[in-house]
């Protein structure tokens, strides 16, 4: 959305497809970080945006063991806003769309599933377009570029065969919303005891939770039972108690199964691979979705003159991978650490003593706005130049 939004911007002609009739659904990422925020700035939308149902997180801490540590601190940011915005991503979504729909070259087109690549016969290496199926039947969409947005089970990269390289990780994410109470605490980066790890966003009369278990446990959770878990829940978030009861049914918890993998090349002729479907991310900080919106606006700054005068070649969307690649990786990097670290955690069953590296660390002058900057910034972040 954001990327159309900015080719829409620029003079080029865009469609957007998104197979759903609607942007209303759980377990997307919900945290808008101070990089993305600064983008919507220079794009004179951010007064516009933050007049949305929101909640603002300026410091970020984590209780281990019962001990509360503060990590973050984004008020030192070099940022306009300087928090982590928490905003539903069908809200964020609605936004963007309604403000590129200002543009008379954007189109969004709801209910419309792209199915598969159309490919130039003379040149079957070359994508020409997209198959989709429509609310009338199949159809075929022609593009000078067509731009793979569709997440982690991208049919644009399966289409194109382009070869994923898979990290190894050691957790899964449970979904599931709790009820929340206007003096409950924030702990933006959650609590970890007794062998479980839960994080709890904020949604202003819920929260939307995130319950980390072990890679391949979910079954045997659901062997030992719902009151097993809701126990597990109420003895890492005491204030809880009680509350657990409104996950009456499996149905209620969606296993979201966590993934760390990139494209050995995002791009082949005619196509490029953004976000997710370039890179997956882990849940690990919340950065995925800025991240992803980093790639459109670095796609967009290289991409939108060529495709405007018609001079798109393979060296440009090959650049967009080269000026991306490197904070991407070592940012994966990171959240294979992160993942370590807390299987680690894990594997320990009974109270957590809090690391000693992380006592210190906490208690060093910058540490928390070196976080900061790494967890809302990014190891690279990207400017508006269209």
């Amino acid at each position: 959305m954001m990327l159309g939004y900015l080719l829409a911007r620029s003079g080029v002609s865009v469609a957007v497809l998104e197979k759903h009739a609607d942007f209303f659904r759980d377990f997307r990422g919900d945290t808008i970080h101070p990089s993305t925020l600064e983008l919507l700035h220079e794009l004179g939308l951010l007064d516009r945006f933050l007049q949305l149902p929101h909640s603002e997180i300026r410091q970020m801490s984590i209780v281990i063991g019962g001990r509360q540590f503060s990590v973050a601190d984004n008020t030192h940011l070099p940022t306009i806003a300087k928090y982590v915005a928490l905003m539903p991503q069908w809200d964020f979504l609605n936004f963007l769309s309604g403000e590129a729909a200002r543009f008379p070259t954007f189109t969004l087109r709801m209910g419309w599933e792209a199915t598969g690549l159309l490919r130039d016969s003379s040149q079957p290496n070359r994508i020409t377009g997209v198959l989709a199926n429509s609310p009338e039947g199949p159809v075929e969409i022609p593009a000078t570029l067509t731009v793979g947005c569709d997440g982690r089970h991208a049919i644009s990269r399966d289409a194109a065969h382009l070869n994923v390289i898979e990290q190894g990780v050691p957790i899964d994410v449970l979904w599931m919303r709790l009820p929340r109470q206007p003096d409950d605490p924030e702990n933006a980066l959650g609590y970890v005891n007794f062998g479980h790890a839960l994080i709890l966003i904020d949604r202003n009369d819920y929260f939307q939770a995130a319950f980390v278990i072990a890679k391949g446990t979910f079954p045997t959770i659901q062997q030992q039972g719902l009151a097993a878990f809701h126990a597990a829940i109420e003895q890492l978030a005491p204030f809880l108690r009680g509350r657990t009861q409104a996950i009456d049914s499996w149905d209620k918890i969606k296993l979201l199964t966590v993934q760390i993998n990139r494209l050995e090349h995002w791009s082949t002729p005619g196509l490029l691979c953004i976000g997710d479907a370039a890179h997956a991310m882990s849940p690990v900080g919340g950065i995925g979705i800025n991240i992803a919106i980093q790639d459109a606006v670095a796609a967009a700054n290289i991409l939108a003159e060529p495709l405007r005068t018609d001079s798109l070649t393979d060296h440009h969307l090959r650049w967009v991978e080269t000026h991306r690649a490197t904070a991407v990786r070592r940012t994966q990097q990171f959240q294979v650490l992160a993942h370590k670290i807390i299987n680690r955690a894990l594997t320990h069953p009974g109270p957590l003593t809090p690391p000693l590296a992380l006592r210190i660390l906490t208690r060093i002058p910058g540490f928390q706005q070196l976080t900061a900057r790494f967890i809302g910034l990014g190891l690279q972040p990207e400017h508006i130049q269209t």
